[in-house]
């Protein structure tokens, strides 16, 4: 089997494209008739769904591995088990699926850039629900210890009052652009002076 459209992708970092590479692949190799159930790369295609967050197609992937592959490969134990906790909305429990499993080098990449993304769209989360949050409730969310979290937080511009703990969230402006174009002047234009006369 020729992995190397999968290989360059995993070399470039270019991980929201693994899914779709995997998925054509494993269509093309079905089609033709080939056994490739013992050496297709089962972590690092449910890693390639879940990175995109297209959890639903990680499950049907995960419902289609060969039992004897989830007995003897416990990384793909693993890959699904992030899924599994993003699926019930665990949110705490997907950094410790990420960090409790020591994965090979080919997925420790995408991992690490999946944890990154996954905590910063927790952190997008709390700054869109939240206008003040214990330091432990962050740590949860982000996965960090209370430290770590508060000096995250911190770095981002939110306060953090020492004695309760909180921390006050600073919310993004919002910036909205409005857009003229000639057509939207022409018609207001026509309403004004159809007002005025």
């Amino acid at each position: 089997m020729d992995f190397s459209a999968l290989n360059d992708a995993l070399a470039s970092k270019s991980y929201d494209q693994i899914a779709e590479i995997c998925d054509t692949l494993m269509l093309q190799v079905s089609s033709q008739g080939v056994v490739f159930q013992d050496e297709w790369p089962y972590a690092i295609h449910l890693l390639g769904h879940i990175y995109i967050n297209d959890i639903n197609s990680a499950r049907f992937l995960w419902k289609r591995i060969p039992l004897a592959v989830k007995e003897s490969k416990p990384e793909v134990v693993a890959a699904w088990k992030i899924g599994q906790k993003l699926w019930t909305r665990d949110y705490a429990g997907v950094h410790e699926a990420i960090h409790e499993f020591n994965w090979s080098p080919e997925a420790q990449g995408i991992v690490a850039s999946f944890s990154e993304l996954y905590t910063k769209s927790m952190f997008e989360l709390l700054v869109s629900a939240y206008s003040t949050i214990s330091t432990q409730d962050t740590a949860l969310f982000l996965g960090l210890n209370a430290d770590d979290a508060a000096n995250y937080s911190l770095q981002r511009g939110w306060t953090l009052d020492p004695t309760s703990q909180m921390l006050t969230v600073k919310k993004q402006a919002v910036a909205t652009e409005q857009k003229l174009d000639s057509s939207k002047l022409q018609r207001l234009t026509e309403y004004v002076f159809h007002l005025e006369h």
